[in-house]
């Protein structure tokens, strides 16, 4: 049997840590004398309560072994459990919203998905929204650290080939995790610094530049403006497209450069792909959108920049109106939103190095299909790609293209039209957040959905963030048998 007490005890601390940040917007509220303050104070006492509690039941367990399965509990745990405290203030305060719509906000949060199902966020507390870009800066951290130092071990989805020497299992990680912790930590937090200061320097009030820099740097894409970036055309676009498209690239390589290796970051080859294909994205949507509509290049090409920049990460901001752009963008945004960001990023999609993994392979099976004699390795950076992580990328994108038609088809069932569902799906297990769709357009959130639908999409929302079969594992009555 699993030892749940070492992963209870981490997830108490975690909630101690959410319940006390809850102060932080409190404390804006009360400032402000918004009316708001108490809702939040209530949702810190309950959630650092319960972390509390459960941090004092398991005292002393991190002593404890902690293996691949407590590994996976605890991911799963983070993602499924913390948005419940995520959620309280949501409920409890302005915009009081239902548990359906309070646990999907929260789910979207923290996985850094980013759709939304308030109207009116500009109308909303400031601390409110606050919290909400709290919510997506601290998941992207999550994500980032899990994906660092949990997933290569895990072996899921291919991240096995990014596990280095003397650091391979969870025995040599646990005495080591801290001090990538406060490096990545670091990184993070100096990436927001700068985000935010430009977002000042070009005009964003204060909150606003605050929220946008939490979401930005998260991948994440809640804005505390109901239409996002469009508020903040021209230099806004630029700075938010350059600081989204750094905060989708592997952070170890950040890591490596602050501690000495300066190349690192370019050396890369998923780093290289991700730029070329991103540039190549928006050049040809760029030169679609002038042809067809005989619009000034410059507007065009930073409109464009900006929506695909947000798209491929998996931030979900948008400037304009993208979904009337017509089928050539719509098609060229699903494929850079399936391939999604860097892998050891907080972008989400299949991500660049899994879809390079998966076209070498291809490459390999059509010249051994020509030469049937010849011995063509998969390789990925200079690397042969062993049998078990390209088994691993293989059933990972199987597992997302098949839970795209599955999940959309699911969504029809609900009510929703055929785009909507489809792109709805696809937002949501690349954790994107963008909404298109006839059901999205009007108010350019998931409000109208019914229930069942957001439940769908929350579930689809976790399994993009858990990796795909990460979830499954843990469903499965092997997992508890050991």
């Amino acid at each position: 049997m699993i030892d749940l007490a070492p992963v209870a005890n981490i997830l108490g601390r975690l909630l101690l840590l959410l319940g006390s940040l809850m102060l932080i917007p409190a404390a804006l509220d009360w400032a402000m004398d918004n009316g708001n303050a108490s809702a939040m104070v209530q949702a810190a006492i309950i959630t650092a309560g319960v972390g509390g509690c459960v941090t004092l039941a398991t005292q002393g367990a991190l002593r404890r072994a902690f293996d691949i399965r407590s590994a996976f509990l605890l991911t799963f745990g983070i993602w499924v459990l913390t948005p419940l405290a995520g959620a309280l203030p949501l409920m409890l305060g302005a915009p009081h919203l239902s548990f359906t719509d309070a646990y999907f906000e929260a789910v979207s949060g923290i996985t850094t998905t980013g759709s939304t199902v308030i109207v009116g966020l500009t109308d909303l507390p400031a601390g409110m929204n606050l919290w909400r870009g709290m919510l997506n800066w601290l998941g992207g951290l999550g994500i980032a650290f899990i994906a660092m130092i949990f997933l290569p071990v895990m072996r899921v989805g291919g991240m096995q080939f990014f596990k280095t020497e003397g650091f391979d299992t969870f025995g040599k990680i646990l005495p080591r995790a801290s001090d990538i912790a406060l490096s990545l930590v670091g990184v993070y937090a100096g990436l927001t610094v700068a985000c935010l200061l430009v977002y000042k320097a070009i005009g964003m009030n204060a909150l606003d530049a605050v929220v946008n820099a939490f979401a930005t740097v998260a991948t994440g894409g809640f804005s505390p403006q109901d239409s996002s970036f469009s508020v903040y055309s021209g230099a806004g676009e630029y700075a938010g497209a350059f600081f989204m498209a750094i905060s989708a690239m592997p952070y170890i390589r950040y890591v490596q450069m602050v501690t000495g290796r300066s190349g690192a970051l370019w050396r890369d080859p998923q780093v290289r792909s991700y730029v070329v294909w991103m540039a190549a994205a928006t050049l040809a949507v760029t030169a679609w959108r002038v042809l067809t509509s005989g619009d000034s290049p410059e507007p065009v090409f930073r409109e464009t920049l900006f929506n695909i920049v947000s798209i491929m990460t998996g931030t979900g901001f948008f400037s304009g109106s993208f979904g009337g752009w017509g089928g050539f963008a719509l098609v060229v945004a699903f494929v850079v939103g399936v391939i999604g960001g860097c892998s050891g990023s907080s972008s989400g999609g299949l991500t660049v190095f899994r879809t390079q993994v998966a076209m070498s392979a291809v490459r390999a099976q059509m010249r051994l299909i020509a030469e049937p004699h010849r011995v063509e390795p998969v390789r990925y950076a200079g690397r042969s790609v062993d049998a078990e992580t390209l088994n691993g990328v293989t059933m990972f994108v199987t597992s997302y293209i098949l839970l795209i038609g599955v999940l959309s088809v699911g969504l029809t069932l609900t009510g929703a039209d055929l785009q909507s569902a489809i792109f709805s799906i696809w937002s949501s297990l690349g954790n994107i957040g963008y909404g298109i769709g006839p059901m999205v357009a009007e108010t350019g959130t998931y409000i109208d959905f019914p229930t069942a639908a957001k439940w769908i999409m929350i579930v689809t929302m976790l399994l993009g963030r858990l990796s795909l079969l990460a979830i499954f594992v843990v469903v499965m009555p092997r997992f508890w048998r050991g």
